[in-house]
């Protein structure tokens, strides 16, 4: 068996082997995190679906997660998705306001009435504020790619001690990026259906 370097080439195997299984885990582990959620309706049992959430760490080292959603029985058109604070979903309005840590604003903007608008205009930049699903045919996906939440404990995270979960609205979120008060309806009206985010094993 040739030498190299005074190493013979069954003990070059065997040294490799680990190599191989050590970069094999140390790229497991820069895939990140993976949660899940089943979708529901909130009130319409037509309404089904899921969605995948996936954590990398940019080269700068900046966490951002994909949000891929999938569901059928919506009416076409656009739907807002957000991430609302808490993992419940019975009833739909159990999911709390929009996911935004922090002292400042109000993560309710759906509770804007004709009388009174809604005073949180930190609305469209919730930590939890998402691209609207647009849906044809009753079939609707949504891909998007945000650094305003992580999987990964720390200050940003939806996987926190009362969890996080979706809410799909009735209406598209037209960003309603006002200077005062945010007008009704403008991120979206009633919830149409909910999913609670999980980790996934």
């Amino acid at each position: 068996m040739k030498n190299i370097k005074g190493i013979s080439m069954n003990r070059c195997g065997a040294l490799l082997v680990p190599a191989l299984l050590l970069a094999g885990v140390t790229s497991a582990s820069a895939a990140g995190l993976k949660a899940t959620a089943e979708i529901k309706g909130c009130t319409n049992p037509a309404i089904s679906g899921s969605a995948t959430i996936k954590e990398q760490v940019t080269p700068e080292g900046i966490k951002e997660v994909t949000v891929e959603m999938k569901v059928d029985g919506l009416s076409d058109g656009k739907h807002a998705v957000h991430i609302h604070e808490v993992g419940a979903c019975e009833p739909c309005g159990a999911a709390k306001g929009h996911h935004d840590p922090g002292p400042f604003g109000e993560s309710r903007p759906d509770s804007a009435g004709d009388e009174h608008p809604a005073r949180d205009i930190n609305h469209p930049y919730h930590m939890g504020d998402l691209i609207n699903i647009e849906v044809k045919n009753g079939k609707g996906h949504m891909k998007h790619t945000t650094n305003r939440v992580t999987l990964s404990p720390g200050r940003l995270s939806i996987i926190d001690a009362d969890g996080s979960a979706f809410i799909i609205h009735t209406n598209s979120d037209t960003y309603c990026d006002e200077e005062t008060d945010l007008k009704k309806g403008c991120a979206g009206g009633a919830r149409d259906a909910c999913g609670i985010i999980r980790l996934a094993d």
